[in-house]
């Protein structure tokens, strides 16, 4: 960026002793490079490069040794130490490691048969003890989007319907996108990457529409058994698809308390709306496939190529979309723009282009749904200063969101539902190693992807990790560490039982409720209150992990009243 004016300093009066001051506030996220500069003839007198401290007062002192050469000195003193921001994190850190360290210890305990008999005995626990050791499956009452993935009759030779690894994944990514919206404590990490790059807030979108993925073909395939037809399972997917899309609109457009919305600034893009794309994208395309059973396929072929051929026609419509991606993006001529720019505008790249925040994917939507209908503040707009408004959940990087969920739906996520699915599940069966090697060969794969699109950097590469654009990189990173984390979840939950997956299982079974409630309830009590202090870290910390608790508790209650949101 073009170095932008933070404050003027008037040279002080020679026969005053007073001094010329100025105070300002700075960024703490990043290092800075403060640079004074002589005035009228502007030439650049000190340089200094240094990374504040949050909460530090701190002086930047300027002494004029010679008038006629114009040789100055710059000192900078700390008058008050910054403090450490990280405490509060550290000391929730503790906080729930204990809670979570005594309910380790009751369970431990409740595996000593006297104990267990005199609890047994005090608290007479049969409905719990029943629903604890009950089977997992999905309720047959509802379901939710994310969730749908009944299994109960469709391989009777599963020792078990549902693992649990596959909703404690989509549970843990919705509440760190919980916790995220509430505000993460006010620490950058926890916000959205101003531009390029990652931070802890980009990571968990891409995953829910990773795990949405996997959903498709085993709900597609358990209606199909149930006796629908493809035209009734089209007609469902076309409805569910209306219903998010319709929820998103509502969800992102809330006038609770300021009157009746007006249609001229309505937002239609949004997540409830790309997931209601998405899910139409790949349920569609694999609705013609659906059914097929394996063992009609005459002759496999060998095992590295196992994930694709056998389903070719899909890998094809994908890559097409991905073509298109490309084309437009690099290809698409954008008024005062260069070709191909993927940069954030604003005074990015030295305010070349102030007005191409997003280049084509920018421009697009700007063209189609109109400024005052997408979001009108960027997480470019602080650290860029930009003025164009953009959208993240534009057009554009729906194609890529699409191919996300493909990854999810086409790839070895499938035989963790363990049911008769055509897909790698018929090849691996309960072959632990061999499920879990796969994993490791797809990581491995959208690795190198992802390094050769990058070259491993954040700002250099040919196509870089972008949240905003969601970039096809971006798409290939997030799979990457998808199936990295997916393989852990599944070893430690379903392979050697060491973890229940609990408290994230629960908030896996009704994703849709929690979503859409944590939006809805965002602004209400208990979710929120008046803080005393709101630069304090610790108290946004506490308001934001006690909303997010609050939706696991929630979860937890509906889970064993058995109350789950059908969309």
């Amino acid at each position: 960026c073009s170095s932008q004016l933070l404050a003027f300093i008037p040279a002080s009066n020679g026969s005053s002793r007073r001094q010329s001051t100025a105070a300002v506030a700075v960024d703490t996220q990043h290092p800075l490079t403060l640079q004074l500069d002589g005035f009228p003839e502007n030439r650049v007198l000190c340089k200094i490069h240094y990374h504040f401290g949050e909460s530090g007062n701190y002086s930047l002192e300027v002494k004029i040794l010679s008038r006629s050469t114009q040789t100055v000195s710059c000192d900078l003193s700390i008058n008050e130490d910054p403090i450490n921001s990280y405490l509060p994190i550290l000391f929730a850190f503790l906080v729930y490691t204990g809670i979570l360290a005594v309910i380790i210890a009751g369970h431990l305990l409740m595996k000593i048969d006297p104990v267990r008999s005199w609890v047994c005995k005090k608290l007479n626990p049969r409905e719990t003890e029943r629903l604890i050791n009950s089977e997992l499956g999905s309720p047959s009452r509802a379901d939710s989007l994310s969730s749908d993935l009944s299994s109960q009759r469709l391989w009777s030779s599963a020792p078990r319907q549902r693992l649990r690894s596959l909703d404690t994944f989509r549970g843990l990514s919705l509440i760190i996108m919980v916790f995220v919206n509430y505000g993460g404590g006010k620490y950058w990490f926890f916000k959205h990457e101003s531009w390029n790059g990652l931070t802890v807030a980009d990571l968990v979108f891409p995953w829910f529409v990773f795990i949405m993925g996997t959903s498709v073909s085993l709900s597609l395939s358990s209606m199909l058994r149930w006796g629908s037809s493809k035209k009734k399972v089209l007609v469902k997917i076309l409805w569910r698809s209306f219903l998010l899309i319709l929820l998103g609109i509502v969800v992102v457009n809330p006038n609770y308390c300021l009157g009746p919305l007006s249609w001229d600034n309505l937002r239609i893009p949004g997540v409830l709306q790309r997931l209601g794309f998405t899910y139409l994208v790949v349920a569609a395309l694999q609705l013609p496939f659906t059914g097929i059973a394996a063992e009609n396929v005459p002759e496999m072929p060998p095992p590295v190529l196992q994930d694709v051929l056998p389903y070719w026609p899909q890998w094809i419509f994908i890559l097409t979309l991905e073509v298109i991606w490309l084309c437009l993006t690099f290809l698409l001529p954008v008024p005062d723009c260069p070709r191909g720019y993927l940069g954030p505008g604003g005074i990015g790249d030295f305010g070349k282009y102030p007005n191409c925040t997003g280049g084509a994917a920018g421009y697009i939507d700007r063209l189609l749904l109109g400024e005052k209908h997408i979001y009108q503040h960027p997480s470019s707009s602080v650290l860029y200063q930009t003025k164009m408004p953009y959208d993240p959940e534009g057009i554009l990087g729906t194609i890529n969101s699409a191919v996300m969920a493909f990854l999810g739906l086409q790839v070895p996520l499938f035989f963790l539902l363990a049911v008769c699915c055509r897909k790698i599940i018929l090849l691996y069966k309960d072959q632990h190693k061999q499920i879990m090697s796969r994993f490791l060969i797809w990581s491995i794969v959208m690795g190198i992807i992802s390094a050769a699109l990058t070259k491993c950097s954040k700002d250099e590469g040919f196509i870089p990790i972008n949240k905003n654009l969601w970039s096809i990189s971006y798409v290939t990173t997030m799979s990457c560490f998808a199936f990295i984390l997916l393989l852990l979840i599944y070893y430690l939950v379903d392979v050697k039982r060491l973890w229940s997956g609990a408290p994230f299982f629960y908030p896996g079974m009704n994703s849709i409720l929690v979503y859409i409630g944590h939006e809805v309830f965002e602004n209400y009590f208990p979710f929120k209150w008046k803080m005393q202090d709101s630069q304090s870290h610790a108290e946004h910390l506490i308001q934001n992990l006690t909303a997010t608790t609050l939706w696991v508790l929630i979860s937890y209650v509906l889970y064993r009243k058995r109350i789950f949101w059908k969309i």
